[in-house]
């Protein structure tokens, strides 16, 4: 199970941060800036929604990284 979180979040950071640092950063770092954000899941209208604060400093790092991935092409 270890193995597998490490292998997602490594691959997760490839391909949603490929122009920004956090693309680099270690899995303490990432934990500590971006895991850690408080945030709040929601059903609304059928679609599942993520509310995360907009003070929180790195909330729009989370926002763009997940609109990246989003974008990537569906395989098949």
């Amino acid at each position: 199970m270890v193995a597998l979180a490490c292998e997602i979040t490594a691959w997760a950071q490839m391909l949603a941060y490929t122009t920004h640092p956090a693309r680099r950063w270690e899995p303490k770092r990432l934990r500590l800036r971006l895991f850690s954000l408080p945030a709040q899941t929601a059903r609304h209208a059928r679609r599942t929604v993520l509310h995360l604060p907009g003070h929180a400093p790195w909330a729009g790092l989370v926002c763009e990284g997940l609109d990246r991935l989003r974008a990537l092409a569906v395989p098949g």
